[in-house]
Parts: C-alpha cells; structure tokens; sequence
C-alpha cells in the first residue's frame, strides 16, 4: 500500500537536499502557508491519486522541456489529466519543436531529480535561465500542490501566494 502521511504544517525535522530545505526557509521568510504531506515515492499518476486524496488538492504535472539545440529550457506546468502536445505548446509560445530534457540537465538547472520536478525550483540561482510556464487553468486554481523538490514529500499552498509572493520577479507565461 502506498503511505501518505497526514498533512503538517510544519518543514521535515531533516532534509534531504538544499533545494527542500531552500524552500521552507523560503516560504517561513514570505509568511507562506502550507500543507505537506511526506509519502512514498510518488512517481506515477496513481501514487499522485493517493497524495491527492490526503492533501485534498489535486498534484500538478510539471514536465522540463528543452529545444534540439539544448539551449533553451522550459518548465511546464499544467494539471495531470491534461496531455502534453508539443505541437500546441510550441504554437502557444512561438517557439520551434521542445522535448523532454535530460536528467542530467533537470539536476544542473532545478537542483531535482527525474520525480521531483517542480516550480519551486524557480528560486534556486541556476534556474534563471529556466522559463516558466504555467498552464492557465492551474494558475486561476486556488490551491497549488507539487513536489518540495524530492519525490517523498508534497506541499499544498495557495496559487496566489505561489504566484504573487514565491514567484514575484520570475517572468511567467500562462497558456
């Protein structure tokens, strides 16, 4: 059986990367809110049914996007019963064919693995050159519930505070 803890609201007493222990220290500086709950790995759409059931919020899909020429990188997010479609993405943002990055990018550009991609990433240095895109749907969402960066542990948060506080300073592009 999966395990999913109840929801806390308080950081993991250790953290298992210095993106994690980035993002409380980020959301305890902004007066963020938020609900965690630590799992599992949670790498599949059905291991995110249990998380959401407990977290009372549907877990987005994140997806780490590049050009041909590994030049450009895209984090996409958009809620998971949504397919990706190149075609409309690229169409969306005016931009040539993108396809799925390499681990070996996620991990030099977020600071995640391949599991853990998420937008909160968006506050680490490296990421600047990252561009965000946010399905607009999940951007008019009241609640916003991904990864903390590792793939054992998921935070629900309000959008607004995600996008007018957490984000604030980090262009973002809703399609």
């Amino acid at each position: 059986m999966f395990k999913v803890s109840d929801p806390m609201t308080t950081p993991p007493p250790v953290f298992s990367t210095a993106l994690q222990q980035l993002v409380y220290e980020t959301f305890s500086k902004l007066e963020i809110p938020f609900w965690r709950v630590d799992t599992d790995p949670g790498l599949t759409m059905e291991d995110c049914q249990h998380i959401d059931a407990k977290i009372g919020v549907r877990i987005v899909k994140t997806l780490f996007l590049c050009n041909r020429q590994q030049t450009e990188f895209y984090l996409y997010v958009t809620t998971d019963d949504k397919p990706f479609v190149t075609r409309d993405f690229c169409g969306a943002l005016g931009i040539s064919r993108v396809s799925f990055a390499s681990a070996e990018k996620l991990w030099e550009l977020t600071g995640v693995e391949v599991g853990a991609t998420t937008i909160l990433s968006a506050i680490l240095p490296q990421s600047a050159q990252v561009h965000l895109v946010m399905d607009r749907a999940v951007a008019e969402s009241p609640w916003f519930a991904c990864t903390d960066g590792t793939p054992t542990c998921f935070v629900k948060l309000r959008t607004p505070d995600l996008l007018d506080k957490y984000l604030v300073g980090r262009p973002l592009q809703l399609i």
